[in-house]
């Protein structure tokens, strides 16, 4: 057996994972790879057998403290044989002493837990067909008109690590809708919506209660073709999983949200939409 042979995708490159991802069914978005790369080039790895590629995997890291581990395929045909181990000690190794978290399926845990990870929270995956509203609620705005302070503070509520440079590529995105609800002078909700390979799914989705989070979903439903929507939930935010289901979408899938070390202090009561299950 050829050796596999390590080595760093090049930003121009993502979009292997990304194909790999959607092949997998997991629908990233169309626009995802030149946003992924932003955070940390360097994070992203595939793994060759004579210049083809066989396995993927990213660990992301957002500073010297927190990393996010994701994208972690073995190509059928070559499962099985040690490759998917190797890339992964490649990943784990790239976060150094950093907290590493993960959105894993649940039948892996044990395997990630010989790692070291443990387990958190589980994620809900939504999904359906809703009807888009016929106009957006009249106080909620573009994203983009909020100054961008008040969303990057916000967020570190929500996320457990600074990403201002990925916020604003994922906000600024063509194709990516972002709308946002102030009250009393203060950013109450706010959320992105951008299309995928299948429909278009929303999140973050970040608000300081259900009322907030409807009227920015809303808005964001009103987007063109917004009718077959993925929306990723933290299964402790009962809130959120009734907001889901009030506009008709339904439970599809699962993950096992991990974490090495002890789990971040995240205000998850605010979330009603997880970002990307490959980035957190």
């Amino acid at each position: 057996m050829s050796d596999l042979h390590i080595r760093n995708l090049r930003p121009a490159e993502i979009s292997i994972a990304i194909d790999w991802a959607a092949a997998e069914g997991w629908n990233p978005g169309l626009r995802d790879a030149a946003c992924f790369a932003i955070p940390d080039a360097q994070g992203f790895f595939v793994g060759e057998i004579d210049g083809e590629p066989v396995a993927t995997v990213s660990c992301v890291n957002y500073d010297d403290r927190f990393a996010f581990l994701g994208f972690y395929i073995v190509r059928a045909g070559c499962r099985g044989k040690g490759h998917g181990l190797r890339i992964w000690n490649a990943a784990i190794a790239h976060a150094g002493a950093r907290v590493i978290g993960l959105d894993g399926v649940v039948a892996q845990q044990d395997n990630y837990r010989k790692s070291g990870f443990q387990l958190a929270y589980a994620n809900i995956r939504y999904s359906g067909i809703v009807e888009a509203p016929s106009r957006p609620p009249a106080d909620v705005v573009a994203l983009d008109t909020i100054p961008f302070a008040l969303v990057e503070a916000d967020d570190t509520t929500v996320f457990p690590a600074p990403r201002a440079a990925f916020l604003r590529a994922w906000i600024g995105t063509p194709e990516h809708v972002g709308r946002a609800l102030v009250r009393d002078g203060k950013l109450a909700a706010w959320g992105v919506i951008r299309p995928c390979r299948t429909g278009h799914k929303i999140g973050p989705l970040v608000a300081d209660d259900r009322s907030a989070a409807e009227a920015v979903l809303q808005a964001l439903l009103t987007s063109p073709g917004s009718n077959e929507i993925v929306l990723d939930i933290p299964a402790m935010n009962r809130d959120a999983m009734v907001l889901a289901e009030s506009i008709g979408l339904k439970p599809t899938f699962e993950t096992a949200r991990m974490y090495t070390g002890a789990a971040p202090s995240l205000r998850l009561d605010r979330v009603f939409g997880v970002t990307s299950f490959e980035l957190g």
